[in-house]
């Protein structure tokens, strides 16, 4: 995407990522340690994977936010309708324990950087 630079203080060009918020919804099922921990096993499983196929660039959980329910963030490599669908695949998602807002991130063109996953 591309906007007239308004003397330089905007960039020319810019990278587009989709930015996934994980959140606590209001009436999230109540779960059992064991279940919860085994939910938790396939979660962090599933965003390895998409981590190692290179569609997730980056994500991990919130610390000391202003709104409590906001859990972690995901940014995507892919287009926001595809990141949807994908976070949709979420086992945490899927069994209602967490819910999604996203939008579409610009950045300036090549300033936004992300450590690279091994693909082991």
């Amino acid at each position: 995407m591309s906007f007239p630079h308004g003397g330089g203080l905007i960039p020319e060009q810019f990278d587009e990522h989709a930015i996934v918020f994980l959140v606590r919804p209001a009436g999230a099922p109540d779960l059992g340690d064991a279940e919860l921990d085994g939910l938790q096993a396939e979660h962090l499983t599933y965003l390895r994977d998409l981590q190692r196929r290179g569609v997730l660039v980056a994500n991990g959980p919130l610390a000391e936010q202003t709104d409590e329910r906001l859990r972690g963030i995901s940014i995507y490599s892919v287009p926001l309708a595809e990141a949807l669908e994908l976070a949709n695949g979420d086992p945490m998602v899927r069994a209602g324990r967490l819910a999604i807002e996203a939008g579409r991130w610009w950045t300036a063109e090549a300033t936004a950087r992300f450590g690279r996953h091994d693909s082991e």
